[in-house]
């Protein structure tokens, strides 16, 4: 590249719903958002969808360290590619029947994709069960039926399952968001429902994944900022109308409900509070640190 020439950097996905990755994309004559390129990986060449176009790098990734595009994929790639795509349905079809008459209970074969050239055949799956799945059974007749692909298997989560199957989320929303535009996922605790005040009925608050809905997080933030100098809830605390205990917090008003010695309840804020010395912690901590992963 020469000096004259701008830095182009291209995010690259290599599955609809995977995570992205940045190329240097600098020499390239035309790419834009939508085309397929090649990249050398440590698996091989693999094709890859242009999704970003940047002329800079994300903050937290070092320019010097990103390889570079190969090139464009032909069109007769792209119709190759899109031969070995056709092929995954019946692929995992095939496997879901082995694992079956084979005993395989618990085991879920959630996708199969080929690489672009149909050297390389990956089941991801997922497992009930805690204890580590022994697929020497499951994999020699794969390896038989797909003689020209190497065969690996790859364990996945529940939430990575939910992502590969789409389908409408438990909010209503016709396409969950981890199907829709996340490419990855964070932890989501139960701490997170607890600060923005949401019923902790596991029904309302655990996805299809089976798991912490992911948008937990979307507000916790804003949340956790607006509660600060607030009152812990059930904390007794000293209010213009006499002393109470705090049974309910609105961080986004910055006030807190009180329910008053008399049996009455009011709404303070923050400022007209104060909080009655030498009370203890719940001790709940443990509970809250919960993690969903």
């Amino acid at each position: 590249m020469t000096e004259s020439q701008t830095s182009l950097f291209a995010g690259l996905r290599f599955h609809p719903f995977g995570k992205v990755y940045h190329f240097d994309a600098s020499l390239l004559d035309e790419v834009r958002v939508g085309d397929y390129v090649l990249v050398s990986t440590s698996k091989g060449q693999e094709m890859a969808e242009v999704v970003q176009l940047s002329e800079e790098l994300p903050g937290n990734l070092d320019g010097k360290s990103c390889k570079q595009v190969d090139r464009k994929a032909s069109a007769r790639e792209l119709v190759i590619r899109l031969g070995w795509q056709r092929k995954e349905q019946d692929a995992i079809v095939y496997c879901r029947e082995v694992a079956r008459e084979e005993g395989f209970e618990g085991l879920k074969i959630s996708r199969a994709q080929f690489s672009f050239n149909g050297s390389r055949l990956t089941f991801f799956y997922n497992n009930d069960g805690d204890e580590r799945v022994d697929l020497k059974r499951l994999l020699r007749p794969m390896r038989k039926r797909f003689r020209g692909s190497k065969v690996e298997f790859r364990q996945i989560g529940p939430r990575d399952v939910a992502q590969n199957l789409a389908g409408m989320g438990a909010c209503g929303l016709e396409e969950r968001c981890c199907s829709k535009y996340m490419t990855s996922f964070s932890p989501i605790s139960i701490r997170m429902a607890k600060a923005q005040g949401i019923s902790l009925n596991p029904q309302e608050i655990t996805g299809m994944c089976g798991r912490l809905r992911c948008c937990l997080m979307y507000e916790y933030d804003l949340y956790k900022e607006a509660s600060r100098g607030l009152p812990k809830k059930n904390k007794k605390v000293s209010t213009p109308l006499g002393k109470g205990k705090v049974i309910e917090l609105l961080p986004l008003k910055g006030t807190v409900i009180v329910a008053l010695e008399e049996g009455q309840r009011a709404e303070f804020s923050k400022e007209e509070v104060e909080q009655i010395s030498g009370q203890k912690n719940s001790g709940n901590k443990g509970q809250d640190q919960t993690r969903n992963k």
